[in-house]
């Protein structure tokens, strides 16, 4: 069986796009913010996880609390500011992008934020040779960081879209 070949107005290139659908464009970045703003975000999660697996912020300090919850809040305020038309999206991009950075870090740190003594496992596990074991709990703390950093992502996302939908009603 053969097939013909398609005909030559089958790849004319599109229409331009009528006013109607120009007024609700989309982001013109697939992501809602450049790559290189999503990075910076994502970035700026970054030194309380240096500062963690050093051993300077310790949990449960109002210090730690500011690392902990400025990052995310500037998320949120970005997001805002830029009026993204999709938070959602943006932020689960730079959580993305945070939890590699979580990921990279802490197996930079991994010596240093054990003090010399890492951890291991225990149970049926522990007599498995010492690398295997090394090699599961790093695997482990990659996939927990890459959790981590969409599930952040996800919640800022989803507080962002609320308030996006909130400044829209407000606005008319």
């Amino acid at each position: 069986m053969t097939t013909r070949p398609a005909s030559p107005s089958a790849s004319a290139a599109p229409s331009a796009p009528s006013t109607a659908s120009a007024a609700t464009a989309p982001d013109p970045h697939r992501l809602g913010l450049p790559v290189v703003a999503i990075a910076g975000l994502a970035l700026l999660g970054a030194p309380r996880v240096v500062l963690h697996d050093l051993g300077v912020l310790s949990e449960g300090t109002a210090l730690n609390a500011v690392f902990v919850l400025a990052p995310p809040l500037v998320w949120v305020l970005v997001v805002l500011l830029a009026r993204v038309t999709i938070p959602f999206r943006a932020l689960l991009a730079v959580g993305a992008g945070y939890g590699v950075l979580l990921a990279v870090i802490h197996q930079l740190l991994w010596t240093h934020a054990f003090g010399g003594a890492p951890p291991q496992l225990g149970g049926t596990l522990a007599d498995l040779d010492p690398t295997a074991q090394e090699a599961l709990l790093r695997g482990n703390a990659v996939v927990s960081s890459l959790v981590t950093g969409l599930v952040v992502g996800a919640l800022t996302g989803l507080v962002a879209l609320a308030l996006t939908v909130l400044l829209r009603r407000a606005r008319r």
